[in-house]
């Protein structure tokens, strides 16, 4: 073999064989690939953890409320009703301190204007005396956790008459 037939073989080897700079680049793209994922998976997993918490949260809500409003009566009840109720009052603060402990908030709705996202529109009143879309009375707070809502409040809604309530009215002013 000649040194030309020599020198063309390890050409031919080199073209061939992989290259150790690209055995390194895979590697290094790997290795950024596994990070990713495991990032990703990491996420995914955070989020999960927070919805599930958010969602035995927002099943707890109700039961707080209806205690809440129960509550709300102990002026009416007798002495050894009132000593009972505070205990509940002290189980009601336990349980508003661990939704602060989870961040999540009651939101205040009443003379605010509707929003689809926040508020659950449950009835709507006509009037002249409140701008359109304009929150009228609070039934059920609502509640969100950072910027997500847990439970929409829900609401009664202020609604401009229509041109044929306001001409109904004036026909019946008209005949009194």
């Amino acid at each position: 073999m000649t040194e030309e037939d020599k020198i063309e073989e390890i050409k031919k080897e080199e073209e061939v064989a992989p290259k150790e700079e690209d055995f390194q680049d895979k590697y290094l793209r790997l290795l950024a690939e596994m990070e990713n994922s495991r990032k990703r998976m990491q996420k995914e997993k955070h989020e999960m953890t927070r919805f599930a918490i958010e969602n035995v949260v927002a099943e707890i809500l109700l039961p707080i409320d209806t205690l809440e409003n129960a509550l709300g009566f102990t002026d009416q009840m007798s002495e050894d009703t009132r000593n009972w109720a505070k205990g509940f009052e002290i189980i009601l603060s336990q349980f508003k301190e661990i939704l602060s402990n989870h961040n999540v908030v009651a939101f205040h709705s009443e003379n605010e204007m509707f929003d689809p996202h926040k508020h659950e529109a449950v009835e709507v009143e006509e009037t002249h005396e409140h701008p359109d879309g304009t929150i009228l009375q609070e039934f059920l707070k609502g509640y969100k956790s950072g910027d997500r809502v847990l439970r929409a409040a829900r609401v009664k809604v202020a609604k401009a008459p229509t041109d044929n309530t306001s001409k109904e009215e004036n026909k019946e002013q008209n005949h009194e």
